[in-house]
């Protein structure tokens, strides 16, 4: 078996992690995140800080993201060293209603040899449909 590249270990991650959260569960991107993880969402206000928030604010919400379907587009995995960068186009359905987003997810090269993203930044890309 061939080893992943980079690029291919980290799509296959934030794949796993959305997976689970298409379907109400967190805790894959929680098992992802750093614990000096930060977080930009486009619904708050401010940046969220560290991995003790993000669970508190997923915990509010464990269970309630339910959607059919989403697909990654025009993924692309930056990287230097022990940081990587992956930026792409998320198309989430649920039913006929679509949501889109753009997302960065920056990754850090851990200790244990696991990569693990440090910050994370989602932004509305259009109303749904």
């Amino acid at each position: 078996m061939q080893n992943k590249t980079v690029a291919e270990t980290i799509i296959a991650l934030e794949t796993e992690a959305l997976n689970a959260w298409h379907i109400g569960d967190p805790d894959p991107y929680l098992e992802l995140y750093s614990e000096d993880f930060t977080y930009f969402d486009p619904v708050r206000e401010r940046r969220l800080d560290g991995w003790n928030k993000i669970k508190e604010l997923y915990e509010t919400v464990r269970g309630t993201v339910k959607m059919d379907r989403f697909e990654i587009i025009n993924p692309v995995v930056q990287q230097s060293g022990t940081m990587a960068v992956l930026t792409y186009n998320l198309e989430s359905y649920t039913g006929d209603t679509l949501f889109k987003e753009n997302c960065t997810e920056v990754y850090r090269l851990e200790g244990d040899n696991k990569w693990k993203i440090i910050h994370s930044h989602w932004s509305l890309t259009g109303a749904a449909l």
